[in-house]
């Protein structure tokens, strides 16, 4: 018996990350649960990089289901297959990304199973022997600490809350598993996906620039647009611009939004009110631009500007195009 399994997705081909981030937390809590670390490879393509990529982080057996149902967003399918795969494996605890399929496949996949479940988890420890569940809570303003006293438990965790794991290759196995998917049996399907282009590559993005209600309305976005681009980065928001219909919701970033970690993390006209933080407090070197001193997003900056982002920001652009040569 697997003591942890995880629900693995493949993205362009390769292990999504999400996926491997999932590995992380699975290698931490095992020793908790007894037994080790397997994934199920849900995808509709064999995919043998994931496989590779799994057995290269730690996963023993990957369980690998291959169905052309299993596209992008086919939330229902996944499901269907995650299932299956959970009671052949009959693990003591289930990991999914709580990403836009795994926020509706986990409390789904507890209830079917009859399993316990924690959500939206921001780390995963270990103390005691006993698995320790981390989650902001009230907008982000605490964090609670959930111990998992039953198995089976479906846990999942947001996308980025962990770090990927080092490497630690393992001969593992390969089970390929056949479930039964059925279109007509599959309550929605999934016609089209369009993404906006400045939202790809978000999440994965090692510099973000991220405006706030200090930006002043869509034009100012044009200006932090053209900072990403120069820095080779991605755009992002806090909650108030994208209420506003200023840029798409799929740029928020913080408690009900998206959770980054990039390695440079700009704020601009960003308050640094405790939700947008709770998506980006991972990141390596925080940077605030803001007219305001005591704004509470300098709390958190490693460094902090104190000024207009029209005056700040177009220097800084032609510094960095100068010592780009461009």
């Amino acid at each position: 018996m697997a003591g942890v399994l995880v629900i693995a997705t493949v993205a362009d081909g390769a292990l999504s990350r999400s996926s491997l981030e999932l590995v992380a937390g699975a290698r931490t809590i095992a020793p908790a649960v007894g037994g080790g670390v397997d994934a199920a490879l849900l995808a509709a393509e064999p995919a043998p990089p994931a496989v590779e990529a799994l057995h290269q982080h730690g996963v023993g057996v990957v369980h690998r289901v291959v169905h052309a149902l299993l596209g992008a967003g086919q939330s229902d399918a996944y499901l269907a297959a995650a299932e299956q795969c959970v009671r052949a494996a009959t693990p003591a605890i289930v990991l999914v990304a709580a990403d836009t399929v795994g926020r509706e496949i986990g409390p789904r996949l507890a209830y079917r199973l009859g399993a316990a479940l924690a959500t939206e988890a921001a780390g995963l420890e270990v103390a005691d022997g006993a698995v320790l569940v981390r989650r902001q809570v009230y907008g982000g303003r605490a964090v609670a600490t959930l111990a998992v006293r039953r198995t089976p438990a479906v846990i999942t965790v947001k996308p980025r809350a962990l770090d990927a794991p080092a490497p630690a290759p393992t001969a593992g196995a390969v089970r390929d598993l056949t479930v039964e998917l059925s279109a007509e049996a599959l309550p929605t399907r999934v016609r089209e996906i369009v993404r906006e282009q400045a939202e790809v590559g978000l999440e994965d993005a090692q510099i973000v620039v991220s405006g706030g209600r200090g930006i002043g309305g869509p034009e100012g976005f044009k200006l932090l647009a053209e900072l990403a681009q120069v820095l080779g980065g991605a755009v992002g928001s806090s909650r108030p611009p994208a209420d506003a219909g200023w840029v798409p919701i799929s740029w928020q970033i913080g408690q009900t939004g998206k959770t980054v970690r990039p390695l440079l993390y700009l704020a601009v006209g960003i308050s640094g009110a405790t939700q947008h933080v709770a998506g980006m407090a991972g990141a390596r070197t925080i940077v605030a631009i803001n007219k305001d001193p005591e704004a509470p997003i300098f709390g958190v900056a490693h460094l902090g500007i104190v000024g207009d982002y029209r005056e700040i920001l177009p220097p800084l652009i032609a510094k960095v195009k100068a010592l780009k040569g461009q």
